[in-house]
């Protein structure tokens, strides 16, 4: 079961974000605040979940977290400043936008830049541990995929309805047979995936 917090001195939030492996389209981070007796059976790393799970859940977070914020960063910005500081820049940028007062930040991970003078903790697998870390998972993913499956639209050759612009074999060989979109992230070479698939 997922623990309510790291620590109860302060208002803690939790962060994470999505999209970091995709070939196209932003990166989304969440942060959230939830109660230190908020509670759910289901509600764990948003990876182990269908997606019918995760859009009850995104419905159950929103409307018991004590405050959230979701922000996305897009792919100009990522080729611009590399898509491990994008993420970051992302989380600080949910973080600006809480209006509770918060003492102490848990992440998802293993890196994180300093957040002012508020302490923080990096968590590997963080979103299987801890409540608001997998609660800003959810929004996160679930914002990103609202998006994806809302740009397929515009670029069906892609199949982002059903990869999200992560790095299926239909994504890259659609890649390879239609080049880029505006979407795509030019910073993200295929040179390897083009060996992989001949």
């Amino acid at each position: 079961m997922l623990k309510p917090y790291f620590q109860s001195k302060s208002v803690e939030a939790g962060c994470d974000e999505a999209g970091r492996g995709c070939l196209a389209g932003p990166v989304y981070a969440a942060a959230v605040i939830l109660p230190s007796d908020y509670y759910h059976k289901v509600l764990t790393d948003s990876k182990q979940l269908t997606d019918k799970q995760r859009n009850a859940l995104r419905k159950d977070i929103e409307t018991n977290a004590i405050d959230y914020a979701v922000t996305a960063i897009d792919n100009v910005k990522i080729d611009e400043i590399n898509i491990l500081q994008a993420s970051i820049l992302a989380m600080h940028l949910s973080l600006d936008k809480l209006k509770q007062k918060f003492g102490f930040i848990i992440i998802d991970g293993n890196y994180f830049k300093p957040y002012g003078k508020i302490p923080h903790k990096t968590i590997v697998k963080g979103d299987s541990l801890y409540f608001s870390i997998a609660a800003a998972s959810i929004l996160a993913k679930t914002y990103r995929d609202e998006y994806m499956i809302g740009q397929h639209e515009l670029y069906p050759y892609y199949d982002w309805a059903s990869n999200k612009g992560y790095a299926t074999e239909s994504h890259r060989s659609a890649i390879i047979r239609h080049g880029q979109c505006p979407l795509h992230r030019r910073s993200f070479q295929l040179r390897e995936m083009q060996l992989d698939l001949f």
